[in-house]
This record gives C-alpha cells, structure tokens and sequence, in this order.
C-alpha cells in the first residue's frame, strides 16, 4: 500500500511535466532507479484509483499581519477537440467545461484558497466557499474581486470576515436600499465611481492588483489548459496537484521587481 505522500508525489510530477498516468509510472520508475532504491512505482491502476480519493496537501506560507486575497476564476476544458480542429470545422457538441476559482495572497502569490465548480455556477456563489478555506485565526484585510461578485451576499460575506471589500460596481448598477453596513459601502463607492471615474478609483484603490492574480491563472494553464481526468473528483486533484506544484515554486524563490528611473 503506497502513502498518500507518494500519490501526491506523482501526481504533482505528472501536472509538471504534463504525463499521462502511463507514463508518470515509467518516470518514477526511472527515478527510483537512479536512485539506487530497490522500490516499485505505483503502477496505473493505483494512480487512477487513488487520484479520486486522496487528499491533496497544500503547503503555503500563513500571513503575519493582515491577508490581503486577490480572487478571480477561469474556465478549464476537460472534453472536446483542439483549437485547430475547432477552427476548421467549427465548435463541437461534446465540448464541456469546469469553472476553476482562485484567491491568492498579493504578498506571497501563493494560492490560498481554490475550488472546482462546473460551468453553471457564478462566481459570486462560492465566494463564501473561499473565503472559508482561509482559518477563521487568520485575520482577512481586505478582498479584491471583479464586477462579478458585486452583489450584497458576497459583499455581507466579505463583511463577515471583518474584512474590506475591492470591488467595482456594476456598469449598470443602481443603489441598493437595505441599511445594511455592507450595502451603506457599496452605495458610497457606487456615487465615488460616478462622480470620479473608474479610472481614478481603481488607482486610489489599488485594485490593479488583481492582475496578480491573473497570471497566477496563465501560471495554472502553462501546466495545461485542459483537464486531463474524465470523473470529477479526480478533476478536483488534478487542479490541487497543480495549486500544490506552483505554491512550491513560489515558496523556492520569485523574481523581484524594481522600477528604475
């Protein structure tokens, strides 16, 4: 019986290097070898069995003061043909999709909180399932989303948390009017925008941070842009042994930015 550690291990190996199972077998094999160990990898069948079980473990590096979560979501194809062919012959029927949703720490850029959904659920419904990810001892300074998630339950959400919600109206948005203290915000920056500008906003805010988080998503899809598990509990890990692998690289070292004159 293989630990759980060891199935983690090659699955975080096959979302680096992009393998099918088959071939995770034989690389780990190989490394054993080189190793001058005399163990036997796991063979296809355990990795396919137990991918839809285990508990992925995700290291990451818990804030010291205040968190601040950048969230975004994209989608993920699982089914359907490439690109080219797509383009040549246009879209096929069987093309389906998952809904991938993030929140990163802007000061680690390590993935804090992440969840599979499928392709019919908004963004601003698993927000509080985020947000939960995230211990209840660690104090959440503020959040930044999109427009998506304008609305009074993710902003309630946010303000359970004791934490201060970044997110822009809605281009057609209109005051809400419930005295909650959440909506009160919401409808005091909604007069903000309009008298100032989102373009000022956004900079007095420093809500262009969130394009942090979207690179974490390009970093997500250079490791494949499609799913390569066909249940979706083993979909679920794929994602996980991908958040594991980069949370590990950006605990190793990233580069430093520095603007000169």
């Amino acid at each position: 019986t293989y630990s759980d550690a060891a199935i983690q291990c090659c699955l975080m190996i096959k979302s680096l290097f992009r393998l099918s199972l088959r071939m995770v077998t034989g690389f780990v094999q190989s490394l054993i070898k080189l190793c001058g160990l005399n163990w036997i990898a796991p063979d296809y069948t355990t990795l396919c069995r137990r991918q839809k079980h285990i508990d992925i473990v995700i290291s990451y590096q818990k804030s010291s003061d205040g968190l601040h979560l950048l969230m975004d979501s994209t989608g993920m194809k699982f089914l359907g043909e490439g690109e080219w062919k797509r383009k040549k012959h246009g879209p096929e029927y069987r093309r389906q999709w998952r809904k991938l949703h993030i929140g990163i720490d802007a000061k680690t850029l390590q993935i804090r909180a992440v969840q599979l959904t499928t392709n019919n659920v908004s963004d601003s419904q698993v927000l509080g399932d985020l947000l939960n990810q995230i211990p209840q001892d660690e104090q959440i300074d503020s959040v930044y989303t999109d427009g998506a998630y304008d609305t009074k339950q993710c902003r309630q959400v946010i303000a359970d948390r004791q934490a201060h919600a970044v997110i822009p109206p809605r281009k057609n948005a209109k005051p809400w009017k419930d005295t909650k203290s959440s909506s009160l915000a919401r409808n005091e920056l909604l007069r903000t925008v309009k008298r100032l500008g989102r373009t000022l906003w956004k900079k007095w805010s420093g809500y262009h941070r969130r394009s942090l988080v979207e690179t974490k998503m390009h970093c997500i899809k250079l490791l494949g842009d499609k799913l390569m598990a066909r249940s979706f509990p083993s979909q679920v890990n794929e994602i996980h042994a991908r958040v594991a692998v980069l949370n590990r690289f950006t605990e190793l070292g990233r580069p430093l930015t520095q603007v000169t004159p």
